[in-house]
């Protein structure tokens, strides 16, 4: 019998994207073997807690797997804190975890790649954070997974002996950068990463995210990810301004197991370079942001009508 990693479930205010996700959940192979935790955050204001109680009901009623042990809280500790003690809570009981939040779908076979990656890499120390998550990817050539610097957050999963490194101070973080470290973190500029720590900084963002690739970044730590994304993000779904988000990082989920890993620990160059030309080429040519940026104006001016 494989000692299964727990699944972590964060959840908030959002009935339908929680019951999407947990249907998808419950479809892999190795759910009824799984202990599934669900973290359910306390109501920020009183207008959320109809929507928070609805989840509730949804997630007392969850069934297809070995257990399910559900945890609500009574304030509200905003995502970031919520993840965080969440994670740590249960690394230190089972040594790793697989973590979910509420807008996530899954591949019947994304269990089954977390838990052969973990058992896989458990004493590799270099190895800190296995993804789930993948842009749709030009270069169709990749091998079935490889290792990259960045850390994804839409369906993850570590060690004890990983998130023991995880550094939620911003400022020992930042303190750690140089110039050359900036571009490298920010893949050659290709992604706002600095500007997000930036942000986290200036209490424009709250993201544990962040934090915690910049903790593995500091320690020259690798990320395992699948070429063929076995997770897609429904949480992209607003109107407007998001519309153009969701079709960037839309992606359709493999619906094959992964059977290859790689066994040397380096980055695979062939993949970041294809992530890093995915990443500058998301936002298209400067005719079609001006485009995008017109249609956006005249959607908020439509609506202001």
């Amino acid at each position: 019998m494989q000692n299964l990693a727990p699944i972590a479930l964060f959840v908030y205010n959002r009935p339908e994207h929680t019951r999407r996700t947990l249907t998808y959940l419950q479809k892999n192979l190795l759910a009824d073997e799984s202990r599934l935790f669900v973290f359910s955050d306390g109501p920020k204001t009183e207008t959320d807690k109809a929507r928070v109680d609805e989840v509730r009901q949804i997630i007392k009623g969850v069934t297809g797997f070995k257990s399910v042990k559900v945890t609500e809280r009574s304030e509200n500790l905003g995502l970031a804190n919520s993840i965080i003690s969440g994670v740590t809570k249960l690394v230190m009981e089972y040594d790793k975890v697989i973590v979910f939040e509420d807008d996530l779908l899954s591949s019947p076979y994304t269990l089954q790649y977390f838990n052969e990656a973990l058992d896989r890499y458990a004493k590799e120390d270099q190895v800190m954070h296995i993804g789930a998550y993948m842009y749709d990817l030009p270069d169709k050539n990749l091998p079935q997974t490889f290792f990259y610097r960045a850390a994804t957050s839409w369906g993850w999963a570590t060690w004890a002996r990983a998130w023991k490194d995880f550094e939620p101070d911003i400022d020992k973080l930042i303190g750690q950068f140089d110039r050359q470290k900036i571009n490298q973190f920010s893949i050659e500029g290709n992604m706002n990463f600095w500007k997000q720590m930036e942000g986290f900084k200036a209490g424009k963002n709250n993201s544990w995210a962040i934090r915690w690739y910049a903790s593995i970044f500091l320690k020259n730590g690798l990320t395992l990810n699948p070429s063929h994304s076995l997770v897609h993000n429904i949480g992209h779904d607003g109107s407007g301004v998001h519309s153009n988000r969701e079709k960037t990082y839309h992606v359709q989920v493999a619906q094959q197991p992964v059977t290859e890993f790689p066994t040397e620990l380096k980055e695979n160059q062939q993949a970041y370079n294809a992530i890093k030309q995915f990443l500058g080429g998301r936002k298209g040519t400067l005719v079609q942001r001006g485009l995008r940026f017109i249609r956006q104006l005249q959607t908020k001016y439509l609506a202001k009508k």
